[in-house]
């Protein structure tokens, strides 16, 4: 499954989203760079048009599409990111979308798929079960759907962002990003292991949203339970395409807890000045607890998403006061190109 994933398909989409997609920047970080001995470069998919990554591989799909077939609209089910960029692409692209979303889902996500004019059912209780329905409303309506993580042309669309990380750091040697239903997983991978193989892969999951861990560690797909958490882009079952690219992907894979992405999330906002949700926080969390000791550099952290609810965040912050002070260096970043 995992082979049939080519990075030069990764390199066609990039030329396919260019004119949609920020290329957003890749930002050295002094204070985890001092933290871990090595430069560290945190790429800021939480500046998206869309507020994360998943508009890349949402309008890569939908582009992708025969017209005939697009012309359907498009059904998909999301926690919230993959649902803003599928919003989004379909308004770009003059189609219609219906999003299944669970009804835990954070209110700036939902709200803002609404408002670029989806149709939102968020009656599920949880993703999975947002999932199902959507496969069966596809189905009955023979209306093209478009997985998050199992559709070849929005994985291609995610890699865009390790695409450019390679472009920007040519010398990076690891890599640390977010593991939910793998999707952007397997996009980084099918490009990193084809044309930068020995750069090193971590990914980072929560306590609350470890199905890869479990997976991993049993040989075999595990249900997990639905418990609410910080990290919700990343809850939720994953399926025999993730647990191979899992496999296959990942050199090693951490796990925080949920109050080590609070801190995470706080940290970022009072150092380095972004809002950051729970899903893309969990890389620095790792680092900043040491669940990724000392890689080896430069370290290119994804920030996979920054729509976290305002008064989320805000009880965050007042839960997590500073404890210090900012690094004495200014931050830089690798100018897109």
């Amino acid at each position: 499954m995992f082979s049939e994933l080519r990075s030069r398909d990764v390199h066609t989409a990039a030329d396919r989203i260019r004119a949609v997609v920020r290329r957003t920047d890749l930002r050295r970080s002094p204070v985890l760079s001092e933290l871990t001995g090595t430069d560290v470069y945190l790429k800021l998919e939480c500046e998206q048009v869309t507020g994360s990554f998943k508009l890349r591989g949402a309008y890569n799909a939908l582009a992708s599409l025969e017209p005939e077939r697009r012309a359907r609209g498009v059904i998909a089910a999301s926690a919230g990111n993959h649902g803003l960029g599928i919003a989004y692409a379909a308004r770009a692209l003059g189609i219609p979308a219906t999003l299944y979303i669970p009804s835990t889902a954070p209110g700036v996500k939902r709200d803002g798929i609404v408002a670029l004019g989806a149709r939102v059912d968020a009656t599920s209780p949880d993703y999975d079960h947002a999932l199902a329905r959507a496969m069966i409303h596809a189905e009955q309506e023979k209306v093209p759907f478009v997985s998050a993580t199992g559709d070849t042309d929005v994985i291609a669309g995610q890699g865009t962002a390790a695409l450019e990380i390679l472009e920007d750091l040519p010398t990076v040697r690891t890599v640390i990003l977010p593991v939910g239903g793998a999707g952007l997983l397997a996009g980084f991978g099918s490009l990193l292991r084809a044309e930068a193989p020995t750069v090193r892969i971590f990914g980072v999951q929560g306590t609350r949203s470890d199905a890869m861990a479990r997976a991993l560690e049993a040989g075999k797909l595990v249900p997990v339970s639905h418990e609410g958490t910080l990290a919700d882009g990343l809850s939720g079952d994953i399926d025999d395409l993730a647990l191979d690219v899992g496999k296959h992907s990942l050199d090693v894979l951490a796990i925080v807890t949920e109050e080590e992405i609070a801190m995470a999330i706080a940290w970022l906002s009072r150092e380095e000045g972004l809002v950051v949700e729970g899903s893309g926080a969990v890389g620095v969390a790792a680092l900043l607890e040491k669940k990724i000791y000392k890689p080896k550099g430069p370290v290119a952290v994804v920030l996979s998403g920054g729509n976290i609810d305002a008064a989320r965040h805000a009880e965050i912050m007042s839960r997590h006061p500073a404890q210090g002070t900012r690094a004495g260096t200014s931050a830089t970043s690798v100018s897109p190109r």
